[in-house]
């Protein structure tokens, strides 16, 4: 994607007189290195919340930005949780209300979601329905096993 800069004089008007803005900028505080790179994923699935493709998105991000996701989520409006993977790693669960609702009912850890809880979990993500049946099916039959014991 290709964005344009804008300069001072790209607001001059016809007189040659750059307006004068009386919105203030909001604060905006500065990204740390990489951190524009490594959440491009995250900002991407915003978006397609923002357009309807998602209801609800997970994705599993540095610790170092859980700030600016939380700051970003937040200035969005979004609904969101997030869990610890571990100490450099989380889980970011954000989207509809109400799928958020339900994830909060499910352990922080995925490996210790029940069969039916799994099964939920990728239906709300929109994983393939036929495949989540198949991957419920094979996890009952113990072809697939949950760390959840």
């Amino acid at each position: 994607m290709f964005i344009n800069a804008i300069t001072p004089y790209s607001f001059k008007n016809y007189s040659g007189k750059t307006p004068s803005f009386t919105h203030k900028m909001p604060n905006i505080k500065p990204l740390l290195p990489n951190e524009y790179s490594d959440l491009r994923v995250f900002h991407h699935h915003i978006y397609e919340f923002k357009k309807g493709i998602r209801n609800l998105i997970l994705t599993t991000e540095k610790s170092m930005y859980r700030n600016s996701i939380e700051q970003r989520l937040k200035n969005e409006n979004i609904d969101y949780l997030i869990h610890e993977v571990d100490d450099k790693k989380i889980n970011v669960f954000f989207g509809a209300q109400q799928c958020v609702n339900v994830v909060k009912t499910f352990p922080n850890k995925l490996n210790k979601l029940t069969p039916e809880q799994d099964f939920m979990l990728g239906i709300m993500l929109g994983y393939d329905r036929v495949k989540q049946c198949e991957r419920y099916l094979k996890i009952k039959q113990n072809v697939i096993k949950l760390n959840n014991k």
